[in-house]
């Protein structure tokens, strides 16, 4: 099998790609693959502290010797994410015909390449599957080893040069092909979570999110996307140090202690998995609005009278 070149992406989060490496770099695979690290660059009056960790990731970047190759690409200034993935997958899809994604807050386990590879392989010529992710949510319920969605994920993902190539980097192209076909609550996951109201906020320059895009380019192309039972990679951004993530646990999983076996499976949404995720951000939902009705409480209602309310 010849084994998809991998993509890291970092920026100023030394210890986060040190980690991020140190576990790439178990799976057996890597001896045998190709890795390319983005480096992006410094904004303009960048601090000094931050130019520090800056310089620093790229020392932790130039030193990675444990891949069959390792390729720097270090950004003189900042291009920001969204534009160093697209170009960064644009180029390795063009040259490599597939690659395989992952940021600097992006832990992968043991078994991750593996799983990539044998689903690169396995659908390569399959043109309904558009990607394969690595990542599956803390959800209760019994689900199958893999299956389909029609939904994208960002966090340690890979598609083929075929299905990126349907990437549309226009937002409002988009927005306006989903509004007019009606498709927002079944692309917001019947209204779990708002997508499009995501999608709306890139357009507006609200956020400058790829992944929403690269999310809604293979939906209203109507590819569908393979997910693991156990998760294959973990957040460890949600620790206040990355530019998007701020501060949160509700994603945390625990990263699978075996191979998931990848087999030929019916091209067709899993509608067991679909459920399972429609909870999972229904609970989620839930649980923010209640915390935002605590920090209401404590901010207006008396302290004697809160423990009866919350």
């Amino acid at each position: 099998m010849a084994f998809a070149p991998i993509v890291l992406f970092v920026y100023n989060r030394p210890s986060h790609t040190k980690l991020v490496l140190d576990n790439l770099s178990k799976n057996s695979e890597s001896k045998e693959s190709r890795l390319f690290i983005y480096c992006d660059g410094p904004k303009y009056n960048v601090k000094e502290q931050l130019l520090e960790r800056i310089n620093e990731t790229r020392a932790i970047a130039r030193t990675e010797s444990r891949f069959k190759e390792v390729t720097i690409i270090e950004q003189p200034s900042n291009k920001g994410l969204a534009n160093s993935v697209i170009e960064g997958v644009t180029n390795l899809c063009n040259e490599y015909g597939s690659v395989i994604v992952l940021e600097d807050d992006i832990l992968p386990s043991p078994y991750f390449l593996k799983y990539m590879n044998t689903a690169l392989e396995l659908y390569k010529d399959v043109d309904k599957v558009g990607s394969i992710n690595g990542y599956w949510y803390p959800v209760f319920g019994n689900i199958p080893k893999t299956f389909f969605l029609k939904n994208q994920s960002c966090w340690g993902w890979a598609t083929w040069k075929r299905a990126w190539d349907l990437f549309e980097r226009d937002g409002s192209i988009l927005y306006e092909k989903i509004v007019s076909r009606k498709l927002s609550r079944d692309f917001d996951l019947s209204g779990s979570i708002r997508y499009t109201k995501m999608l709306k906020d890139q357009v507006e320059e609200k956020n400058d999110s790829w992944a929403i895009r690269w999310d809604a380019s293979m939906y209203l192309a109507e590819k569908l996307s393979l997910y693991p039972c156990k998760s294959l990679v973990k957040n460890i951004g949600f620790d206040g140090s990355g530019i998007h993530s701020g501060n949160a646990n509700y994603y945390e999983v625990s990263l699978s202690e075996n191979p998931i076996l990848v087999t030929e499976i019916p091209l067709e949404e899993s509608l067991i998995a679909r459920s399972l995720l429609i909870k999972f951000y229904r609970r989620l939902k839930r649980h923010y609005l209640l915390n935002q009705f605590k920090r209401l409480a404590y901010k207006f209602i008396p302290h004697k009278f809160l423990s009866v309310i919350v």
